[in-house]
Order: C-alpha cells, then structure tokens, then sequence
C-alpha cells in the first residue's frame, strides 16, 4: 500500500531514522528475552505512517517536530504494534511482516503479555506528554478494543449491517491515526483550530487507509498481498465489499450467502472471491473511500497552507489510487 506523498516533505529521511531510533529505545529493558519479545515485530519493518503523520501534523503551518513530537507519534506505534500482538493470537496468525508472530514462535501466553508491555510504555510516554495528551491515548486504547468487539460480534455473520462494518473500522483503525495527527499538533502548540482539522483529517485518512486495506483483500493476487486473498472472508469478517454484494438482491448474493457463514476452504474462498469481484462491492467500496478523501480534503482547507498541509492533502488520494 503506497504512502509516499508523506516521504516527500523535506526533512523526512531524518525524521524516520529519529523515529526509528526512538522506537526502539522505547522497549528498551533490563531483560534480554523481554527485549527480544517487545523488538520483533519492531525490527521486522514497517512503515510507520502513525508516527509519521504526528510529524508532518506538527509542521503544518510552519511548525517544528521536536523529539517531544517524535515521542507522541511513538506512543501511538506502540499502541499500534502491542494491537498487532493480540490480533495474532485471537487471530492464531503464524506470520506478520515476513517474520514469525510472537505467538507463533514464543507463545500465546508470551505473546498476550508483550503486547502488554508495548501498551504500558505507550501510557508512559503519553503521560510524559502531559495530561491531554495521557487521556487522549487511553481514549483512544479503549475505541480501538470497542472496535474490535464490534467486528468480533459479528464473524460468520452474513447479515452484518454496513454500519457495523463502519463503526467496527473507526474504532480499530481510524482512531489511532485522529489521534497520532491530534497528538502532532497538541504537542507542537499548534492553535486549537488546527488541531481540530488535523484530527477530522487523521480520521479521515485512516478510513480510507482501512477501506483500501479492505479492497486489495478482495482484489489483490497472493504475491500481490504476500498472503492469500480473501483472508478476511476466510476468518469470517466480511467487510464492505462483500457486504455490499450480500445487500444487493440477485444471484450473486444469494450465491455468496450460501458459501458463507462458516470457515472457507481455499476453493469455496476463491469462488466466493470471484462472485465478489464480479459484483458491485468493490465500485461501491471504492466510492465509500472517495468520501472520505473529500473529508481529508475538506479538513486540509482549514489548515494552514504550506508544505505540510499539501503532503497531507495528497495522502489520501495516493492510497485511493492504490485500487483504482
């Protein structure tokens, strides 16, 4: 998935390597086998557009990342990357980012306790910040397991309302990424004006982030993805593409009604993937994204004009593009 409009603002190469930096200091411990645990996915890659976003969100309108920015955007990384633990052990996932998960190799018990541990110095790096900026992130850890449990209620569910679909995504994913943005401009004294709009943009951005992630599923190939597509359907979380073609009367939704409902084998997932690229779900999800790039569009306007703020007004689309 494509996020370079973000690396172009001058400066940024630097600004990467102070958070990559960061981002391992922060788990930094006494404990040699805690460090290995708290590192991997770490280590393993990334392109750390949350942390990112809180930099380029602190420059708009000529503001500076200082390393107290750095730190917010940290914080959510952690958040972001001890979700990503979990995730592996509900899910049972055996790789992520081209490594073994933590579960996998270690353990889910392990696993549970390093995601933990990532989501503790997370909260102390917030509450380093200040207090806004402590409960902002706890706020925040609270939509993204509400989220979560929204998506978990309705697995295997055929029924499940776009709403869901909706309400599931803000929570687990778009918040995190309002936050970084907020996190950026509380930390950089940016007027409360901006920090608004930067976080209806960051909401913004992360739904679009999430409904493309949501549509390369169903359209990608395997290596395209480095996994199987229609992983999702797989594990019975049925996202806007296939809850569109379920909504619209006719053969293809009855058709996919009947194969859904409970695990797929790999070849009811790729019948299921065809009936699904072949419908109307994939033009109506990608319309759903054109929203929400608007909505970016529309917060950017109330920024201030400069480098910044017109990285941010490309970045949405540039994901778009992705599956256009």
């Amino acid at each position: 998935m494509s996020s370079t409009p973000f690396f172009t603002l001058s400066g940024m190469d630097r600004d990467r390597q102070r958070i990559e930096d960061a981002l391992v200091a922060a788990v930094d411990t006494k404990d040699a086998y805690l460090n290995e645990l708290a590192r991997h996915l770490i280590v393993a890659g990334g392109k750390r557009i949350r942390p990112v976003l809180a930099v380029v969100a602190a420059q708009v309108g000529g503001g500076r990342a200082s390393d107290a920015v750095v730190q917010g955007g940290i914080a959510c990384e952690l958040v972001q990357t001890g979700s990503l633990y979990h995730d592996d052990v509900i899910d049972e996932s055996a790789t992520r980012r081209g490594v073994e998960t933590v579960n996998a190799k270690w353990g889910n018990l392990q696993a549970i306790l390093a995601g933990d541990f990532l989501l503790a110095r997370a909260s102390e790096i917030a509450a380093s910040l200040g207090a806004e900026v402590a409960g902002l992130l706890g706020n925040t850890i609270a939509r993204l397991c509400e989220g979560e449990i929204e998506q978990l209620r309705h697995t295997y569910d055929i029924a499940r309302p776009e709403d869901s679909y909706y309400s599931s995504i803000a929570g687990k994913t778009a918040s995190l990424f309002s936050t970084a943005a907020r996190i950026g401009g509380i930390v950089a004294g940016l007027d409360r004006s901006v920090i608004d709009a930067l976080t209806a943009y960051g909401r913004a951005y992360g739904m679009v982030f999430q409904i493309v992630d949501d549509i390369l599923d169903i359209t990608a190939t395997d290596d395209q993805l480095g996994k199987p597509a229609g992983h999702d359907m797989v594990e019975g979380v049925y996202t806007l593409p296939v809850l569109r073609t379920l909504g619209t009367p006719g053969v293809a939704a009855d058709e996919l009604g009947d194969l859904l409902g409970s695990p797929l084998d790999s070849v009811v997932r790729d019948k299921a993937l065809s009936i699904v690229r072949a419908g109307s779900g994939v033009p109506y999800a990608v319309e759903s994204a054109g929203r929400y790039v608007q909505a970016a569009a529309d917060a950017c306007d109330s920024m201030p004009g400069g480098a910044a703020t017109d990285v941010l007004r490309c970045a949405p689309q540039a994901l778009l593009d992705t599956v256009l």
